[in-house]
């Protein structure tokens, strides 16, 4: 798609953070890392809590343990032998002495700050240390009492190494200074009833205090622009004109089925089957849990195109996936005289110059690959079918791209195995119809779920030991590649380390850090059955299909959030053998930690782990290690999406169906939100946007 221009009043927010006074090559770096590129990523730079400082006369009006602000005058310095703290005994207005105390440092710092007899305003938590009154690292010193009145309420935002709190804030300052006054796009009812504030004045009292109808406004606002984007996509696709395919049955007849389609199969087949002959193009998303069968269903919707004389084509987002899909493809439609092509980035020469041919005469049916299949040099005769697999893993600019390859607009299906909570499918895919497979098909054997503590390390070993002897595949998952000196996790080089002092080359290592090739080598190891242990992070969640991996061992299991425990479970299961989850957990666990390890014994209901998983969070909390793409949003916690997502989901079709669209003023102030929140894929789908 062709970038549409952003308005330039707009212009000065998305400068580029090196703009600001202050930030050169060597801050630049530890910004980037926290995504603060631009000027407006700054303002969106929320504080995670605010200090709550008092100021106070004298040390008589405080209590230990209280953040004060009180103007102290040093008295004396005192420096302890070997490594012990430097003090600076500091008096206050009446005469009691407080301790200010730094350790690792030598002193000279301290002493040009607070320098003897000179009256210093001091902000810090005020502490005991046997009968003497102390404040350790005082977090601010100042000269005037009216700069350290401004840090009565102090914002503490999220930091990357290189960055201070002072440096940020200093920095979003800037950012708010550059902020310009814009059109309201929230409907004006509904921002009278909530009692919001406009939105340049919301952005500055998110920064300045818990400010919560602030948050609520800026949250509203990232679920509006999001509603109103996908509203406009769904919009435009009906609007398309695309083929439609009706199939006579004939090829679907001959499919080698290993067991009969359950209900919600039959079900999810007859409404794509119902999309598929209008003409407006399908968009619709399939929902199923691991082993639910998603797999015949794309290949029951692609045949219908197959049968109605166009082609399909399935996108994986890994090599891997590709080729076990078209495996899996090819041993299903092998009576039927399909012919089913394999294309990916490794494909070079005369075989993948045959394939192009085939799909450019269409004597290749249906094609299965990575992006290759949808370079510029893949031309198709009539493709009319597309299938995405593990939609999560693109983004709904890359969606409308991939169905941009037919000769008109492509019928599009696209397939999660992760389980959604209802209110986060309509944030994440507001724009698609969705079927749900929510029942599993005969034959698919429970997992056998157990709670074991690390204590007991060494006897999993064992058991492990024994299974592998016995000739079958595992898996042992890590939170971490690399122990962190501040975090005890398990890290999975460590313990890749140890596995393979005793298992030797049996065992490989697959982490998101390693590069593209390396992981690729490792996983087909595992898959081809080569290595029989694979210690890896959560980079395994999706899409590995390995059949005699029938032990599943997940290391502090407690840090996981449950939909991704039970994404991870999933990947054993696959055969016919029996399945063991093991579920390592730490010493000290939560009452909510306790709650998800005895959900993850209790059921395998996907869709039931996911709403649960969505109710442990609360009002924001993002429990275990923080998955990406959990949401698409930055502003917005669960809890705010739960709330606002319907009021915003209402006011963006209000303002498309009534309202006139991006047209007149509450329009046109929509278009600016959408460029704002970076939804200008919706803008462009306009004629003329």
């Amino acid at each position: 798609m062709k970038p549409a221009m952003r308005p330039e009043r707009l212009n000065p927010l998305f400068a580029e953070t090196g703009s600001l006074k202050g930030v050169g090559p060597q801050l630049a770096r530890p910004l980037e890392k926290l995504g603060l590129t631009r000027v407006k990523d700054l303002a969106y730079h929320l504080p995670d809590r605010f200090v709550q400082r008092r100021a106070v006369e004298n040390l008589d009006a405080a209590s230990v343990g209280e953040n004060i602000l009180v103007a102290l005058t040093p008295v004396e310095y005192r420096s302890s032998a070997g490594r012990g703290p430097f003090r600076i005994m500091a008096a206050d207005a009446i005469g009691n002495v407080v301790a200010l105390t730094y350790f690792g440092r030598n002193g000279g710092w301290a002493r040009k700050q607070l320098p003897l007899g000179e009256r210093r305003w001091i902000a810090g938590r005020l502490d005991q240390y046997g009968q003497m009154l102390q404040i350790v690292h005082p977090d601010h010193v100042s000269e005037e009492g009216g700069a350290a009145l401004g840090q009565l309420c102090e914002p503490i935002y999220p930091l990357s190494e290189g960055l201070t709190q002072g440096r940020v804030a200093a920095l979003v300052q800037q950012a708010l200074s550059a902020l310009i006054d814009l059109p309201e796009w929230i409907e004006p009812g509904l921002l009278g009833r909530m009692g919001w504030p406009d939105w340049k004045q919301a952005l500055t009292l998110a920064h300045r205090d818990e400010h919560r109808e602030a948050r609520e406004r800026l949250a509203y606002d990232e679920l509006l622009a999001n509603s109103l984007a996908l509203m406009m996509v769904r919009n435009a696709n009906r609007a398309r004109t695309g083929l439609a395919l009706q199939g006579d049955g004939r090829l679907r007849a001959k499919l080698a089925l290993p067991f009969g389609l359950t209900g919600a199969q039959k079900r999810a087949i007859a409404e794509i089957e119902g999309d598929l002959a209008q003409a407006a193009p399908m968009l619709r998303l399939l929902q199923g849990d691991v082993g639910s069968g998603k797999t015949v269903v794309a290949l029951e919707a692609m045949l219908i195109a197959v049968e109605a004389g166009a082609q399909a084509a399935l996108l994986a987002p890994t090599e891997i996936l590709a080729r076990q899909h078209h495996e899996t493809l090819q041993r299903m439609a092998a009576g039927t005289g399909v012919e089913i092509a394999l294309l990916t980035g490794r494909d070079k020469g005369r075989a993948r110059e045959s394939i192009l041919m085939g799909l450019l005469d269409g004597s290749i049916d249906m094609v299965v690959g990575t992006h290759a299949i949808f370079q510029d040099a893949v031309a198709y005769k009539n493709l009319a079918m597309v299938v995405i697999d593990e939609q999560h893993r693109f983004g709904v600019g890359q969606r409308l791209l991939l169905t941009q390859k037919g000769r008109r607009t492509p019928h599009c299906l696209a397939m999660t195995a992760t389980p959604i909570p209802r209110t986060l499918t309509l944030a994440q895919y507001g724009e698609m119809d969705v079927s749900r497979l929510d029942e599993m098909p005969p034959g698919r054997q429970p997992i056998d779920t157990r709670v074991i503590a690390v204590e007991r390390i060494a006897d999993v070993v064992g058991a492990l030991s024994r299974h592998l002897g016995g000739g079958e595949q595992a898996y042992w998952v890590c939170p971490m590649v690399r122990e962190s000196e501040s975090d005890d996790l398990a890290a999975a080089e460590a313990r890749f380390a140890e596995l393979k002092a005793r298992f030797g080359d049996a065992v490989e290592l697959v982490h998101g850090q390693l590069k593209p090739e390396a992981k690729d080598a490792a996983m087909e190891r595992f898959v081809r059955g080569e290595a029989k242990l694979l210690v890896a992070t959560t980079v395994i969640e999706v899409g590995v299909d390995v059949p005699a991996a029938t032990l599943m061992i997940i290391e502090q299991a407690d840090r996981f959030g449950l939909a991704q425990l039970h994404q991870l479970r999933g990947r054993v299961g696959r055969g016919s053998g029996k399945s063991v989850c093991l579920l390592l957990r730490g010493d000290a666990l939560s009452e909510t930690a306790r709650e998800r390890l005895a959900l993850m014994r209790e059921t395998q209901d996907g869709f039931r782990l996911a709403e649960e998983d969505l109710r442990l969070r609360g009002g924001g909390e993002l429990l275990g290690t923080r998955q990406s793409g959990d949401t698409p949003f930055r502003i917005a916690s669960l809890e705010q999406i739960q709330r606002l997502l319907p009021l915003a989901h209402d006011d963006a079709r209000l303002l498309i169906e009534r309202d006139g669209g991006l047209t007149g003023e509450r329009g046109e102030a929509a278009r600016l939100l959408l460029y704002l929140f970076e939804r200008d894929w919706g803008v462009q789908l306009l004629r003329g946007g």
